[in-house]
């Protein structure tokens, strides 16, 4: 047996092992298809990779994404699934628009000095040169991805994709061009999906304006310059005797004539009760407009200055106009009062984070609300629908979560989803930037009449010289949203897409649930007729220590999951992200937390060396690639035959670990199931059975049959080292490949099935036997007894005799006692202290160990000083004044101390009882 080093230096390995992985073909499910790792009637499991961005670099929450998917991938391809794990990148078009326009600004040109075509091919070879960046700090965390089929989302696969998607909708009548409100970005200088606008609070002021026979406010003064219709809630009796009435008024640019309607949109409860509204720069003011037929003018453009509209401030800032439209109207005594504490919810960009500007624009629009006839999958139907029935998009989206095909995970997000359905407007997914997908429309050039002729193709009209095509391009979201097919290939119908889709599970953050995940569920639907996948999981957000968002601007906040890749291996990092997290909830990371799970990796190495140190020989490991044979699947180790008391015990356990661990992954409790096993193998393991194991293999101890206790070991390390194997792949790979063998790699054995008999009687006996040496342990601890003073023991033990007797030695030496007698009924000597475990009782002579008298003097001592602090305590908390006024998390800071030391004198008074 080749003995490991004594210590695990991750750098040392990591490498070399991803190299190993990779080239040896089982990342890709064919090859294990072929070298009998899955069965080809095995069940499939396929995730696609959440596409990082291209020119981006590795993040934390990308680093848990990877452990999280990888967890998954690792454990069904051990089970033997046809497991399939996608890569691809991103080209996130408004971030890398943002970057190389950046960079041209520095060389002292702009896009449009470069044209359209070079500009792109710039963009392209920018990503090109920084696309492996991200590809290597993926491969850093040990994901086993099959490079063999990765995709990026600008690729022509995926331009094909997108323009038959595009072409599809259209002929569907599902997307459309329209003069619509919508949300602008003036920095950015493109349009903004709703769910990519953020909101930011800012203290502000808010204005009381008179506006004719009302008081009107607002925060925005300088969308207020056309208003010329008031809206009130018709059941508000302010204002019953405006409705219908029109009155001139004098107002910003002069005199005007206002109306006044009633509609149920304004808010008697808000501001004064009465509004204005400003159609071409508000979604609800829009639809007022349209409703009740009132003009429409632009007075903002897309630069964010006021337009001719608005005369004498044609050309200026908007929002650095705003105190001069105030001054303007406190000239002319229309300020009524201005509230200077107002909290505003500002629109912001979400990439960079300008206000954005809600106008009217002509963009292209998918309609959520039109039906048409859905086309039913015929191997993946969607329950509860008819082929060729008629459906909305919003329908459809509602359906496949309503009826259970689709999970989310947390449930509670199920809410949060039908929400933002139930308010979906319809999309605008045009954009006025030249990274990306451009929209597969052309115009007919020259046309003269109002109405434009235009062509809508997967390919290019033929005529190409007679046509312009449309220059905007596809919100990167719309490519996003074919992501779990259209890497698949479609839209041919290739293998990959029959046997991978629908994917098994989306993993990802809880934040882009609305951006993304709604997205793909309704490109799916719509396109395929089958789900995208089954089960959503929202992973956790990371947070610094003290529970702040790491930010960029923070440095000091910012853990990069490289550096501490580097610093204390990729596997501590990986169980940092996967135990003590819950999906869809914010948790707290530390170096503190990441170097634990370092202490842990070490741990699991020492063990296995301790433990492969006392295998005398290795049986068949049960590896399903052994050279020199057909690679054929094989069953895995037998479960050894247990020689005494602690074999029964960890065997047991070991089948009910095994049990839980699999059905915690099964149900994506990964915490839970790295918890559980942590504790086995820290507690259960190490703790207990491989000290019993030790003594129990000693030569003193002439042990019958020595490769039992060699063959055990063996199996129990084996077991391990798979179940490990998802969590923490290097190490238990290293182990592994250093115990068995390099050509039998960890990472294609076949998942551990244990099937122990597990006895109530031996879990009984077991447990009598650890709790008895515990409480030695905790009674050296109580009467502060050196540890290096052996201890002599005597147990009554009635019908128990035999299994103690039979693990006296280990009693012995757990117990440190330098002597122990068994009886099967016992008087308890004067100068021992006794406890009773079960129906046993164990006496621990202290005799020339203590001094009894001053022993009982320090006990009461403690006693008495304890009490009177107790007493207080108890005052404290019964005093009605000091529980009512303190707050409450120091009122339940002192219930938690009383209860802690009312336990403590128990002990004490228990302690001092036995002396006496």
């Amino acid at each position: 047996m080749k003995e490991l080093f004594k210590i695990y230096e991750p750098l040392k390995y990591e490498d070399d092992i991803y190299k190993r992985w990779e080239e040896s073909g089982f990342f890709n499910p064919d090859v294990c298809l072929e070298k009998g790792i899955c069965d080809e009637n095995a069940e499939h499991f396929s995730v696609v990779l959440p596409p990082p961005n291209a020119t981006g670099s590795l993040h934390i929450g990308h680093a848990m994404m990877l452990a999280i998917e990888d967890l998954m991938i690792r454990y069904h391809r051990m089970k033997g699934d046809k497991t399939l794990w996608l890569p691809g990148t991103d080209h996130a078009a408004i971030a890398t628009n943002a970057v190389v326009e950046k960079q041209l600004a520095k060389e002292g040109q702009t896009k449009n000095d470069l044209g359209r075509e070079k500009y792109i091919e710039r963009v392209k070879e920018y990503i090109k040169n920084s696309q492996d960046n991200i590809r290597n700090q993926v491969r850093k965390m040990g994901s086993s991805l099959d490079w063999s089929r990765e995709a990026y989302t600008w690729d022509e696969a995926r331009n094909l994709s997108v323009r038959t998607m595009f072409k599809k909708m259209y002929d569907d009548g599902l997307i459309y061009r329209g003069l619509r409100i919508v949300n602008w970005c003036p920095h950015c200088h493109s349009t903004l999906a709703d769910d990519e606008v953020e909101y930011k609070e800012q203290l502000t002021k808010f204005y009381y304006f008179k506006f004719g026979p009302v008081i009107i406010g607002t925060a925005r003064p300088e969308t207020k310059f056309l208003d010329k219709t008031i809206i009130v809630h018709p059941d508000d009796v302010r204002y019953k005797n405006l409705i219908g009435k029109e009155f001139d008024m004098e107002w910003i640019g002069g005199k005007i004539k206002c109306n006044v309607i009633a509609d149920l949109a304004s808010d008697p409860e808000f501001g004064t009760g009465a509004m204005t509204i400003t159609p071409a720069h508000s979604f609800e003011d829009y639809a007022l407009a349209q409703k009740y037929n009132l003009p429409i003018v632009q007075i903002i453009d897309e630069d964010g200055n006021f337009t001719k509209a608005t005369g004498y401030f044609a050309g200026k800032n908007a929002m650095k106009s705003r105190e001069e439209i105030v001054r303007i109207l406190a000239d002319k005594g229309l300020v009524d009062h201005v509230d200077e504490n107002y909290i505003h919810n500002l629109s912001i960009c979400y990439r960079c984070k300008n206000a954005i500007e809600p106008l009217l624009s002509k963009q292209w629009f998918i309609d959520v609300n039109k039906e048409f006839i859905f086309n039913q999958s015929k191997n993946h139907p969607i329950k509860g629908l008819e082929n060729k029935q008629k459906i909305t998009l919003k329908k459809l989206m509602q359906q496949v979560v309503n009826n259970g095909q689709i999970e989310i995970i947390p449930k509670r997000f199920d809410k949060i989803y039908f929400h933002w359905i139930d308010n979906l407007r319809d999309w605008c997914i045009s954009r006025q930037i030249w990274v990306g997908h451009q929209i597969p429309v052309w115009y007919k050039k020259n046309q003269k009449s109002e109405n434009e002729k235009l062509y809508v193709g997967v390919e290019p009209p033929q005529d190409i010289e007679n046509w312009k095509q449309d220059p905007d391009n596809l919100d990167t979201w719309f490519s996003a949203g074919l992501w779990t097919f259209s890497p698949l290939g479609w839209p041919q119908e290739t293998d990959d897409l029959s046997t991978y889709h629908p994917t098994t599970v989306i993993e990802t953050m809880f934040d882009i649930l609305f951006f993304w995940v709604a997205r793909m569920i309704m490109m799916s639907t719509y396109a395929l007729g089958e789900i995208p996948f089954e089960t959503v999981y929202l992973h956790a957000r990371v947070l610094d220590k003290d529970g702040e968002k790491m930010s960029k601007s923070k440095p000091e906040t910012m853990i990069d999951p490289l550096d501490v890749c580097q610093k204390y291996g990729t596997d501590a990092v990986r169980l940092s992200l996967l135990m003590g997290v819950a999906p869809g909830a914010d948790v707290r990371l530390s170096e503190d937390k990441i170097a634990g799970f370092r202490n842990f990796t070490n741990k699991l190495w020492n063990i296995a060396r301790f433990m492969s140190g006392k295998i005398q020989e290795i049986p068949r490991t049960g590896s399903r690639l052994h050279s020199g044979t057909n690679n054929k699947i094989q069953s895995d180790l037998k479960m050894p035959k247990a020689k005494t008391l602690a074999d029964k015990w960890i065997l047991g356990r070991l089948s009910e670990v095994t049990e839980q661990v699999t059905d915690n992954i099964e149900k994506f409790q990964f915490s839970q199931a790295g918890e559980t096993l942590r504790d086995f193998t820290w507690n259960e393991l190490a703790d207990w059975y491989l000290e019993m194991a030790k003594i129990e293999s000693a030569p003193a101890k002439a042990m019958a049959d020595k490769s039992g206790k060699s063959e055990i070991l063996n199996y129990i390390l084996n077991t391990i080292l798979k179940l490990w194997h998802p969590f923490m792949p290097f190490v238990t790979e290293q182990i592994w490949s250093e115990i068995y063998g390099a050509e039998k790699m960890l990472m294609v054995e076949r998942w551990p099935v244990c099937h122990s008999e597990r006895s109530e009687e031996s879990l009984t006996q077991f447990n009598l036997i650890k709790n008895i040496i515990t409480n030695i342990r905790s009674l050296r601890s109580d009467y502060k007894i050196e540890p290096a003073k052996k201890l002599r023991g005597i147990i009554s033990a009635g019908k128990n005799q035999t299994v103690l007797e039979e693990n006296s030695e280990v009693i012995k030496v757990l117990a440190r006692l330098e002597d122990l007698e068994i009886r099967k009924k016992v008087v308890k000597p004067k100068t021992a202290v006794s406890f009773i475990e079960g129906n046993v009782e164990v006496y621990v002579n202290l005799a020339g160990v203590i001094d009894f008298s001053k022993e009982k003097q320090r006990l009461e001592k403690e006693i008495k000083e304890l009490t009177k602090y107790v007493s207080g305590l108890d005052k404290k908390l019964e005093n009605k004044k000091f529980t009512e006024s303190a707050p409450e998390e120091v009122v339940s800071k002192e219930k938690n101390k009383l209860e802690e030391f009312k336990k403590k004198l128990t002990k004490l008074k228990s302690q001092l009882n036995n002396l006496n």
